[in-house]
């Protein structure tokens, strides 16, 4: 793995740390301003729209275990297991789409629920 790709697979699992922190200012710094995330219930919403949408007020998950991550130039995946504040998990995988340090693009794909 190049240095530049080991650079943003640390961004990755940087990411979803802060996700669990609550820090939204630092997931902020890592995206592109023209920032855009896809699901099966998001179709290319926008950073703004983004935030709204992904960063709820109370925390719902209180872990993720990164299971499998690669990244080779301005792509990366992602597949993990979340767990909810309920004590329920599921299982998703993220594709990313860099632009120079920063992440552009996240499409989702949502798994099954596990135990």
């Amino acid at each position: 793995m190049s240095n530049r790709d080991e650079h943003r697979a640390r961004m990755l699992r940087d990411l979803y740390a802060a996700y669990i922190d609550h820090r939204k200012d630092i997931v902020g710094a890592m995206l592109t301003d023209d920032f855009t995330f896809s699901s099966p219930q998001d179709d290319h919403i926008d950073r703004a729209t983004y935030f709204e949408r992904c960063w709820p007020n109370e925390p719902a998950l209180n872990a993720f275990d990164i299971e499998f991550l690669a990244v080779q130039g301005d792509e990366g995946v992602v597949r993990y297991r979340a767990e909810m504040a309920g004590g329920k998990a599921f299982r998703n995988m993220e594709s990313f789409r860099f632009a120079g340090d920063r992440i552009a693009a996240v499409d989702v794909y949502f798994g099954r629920n596990t135990t």
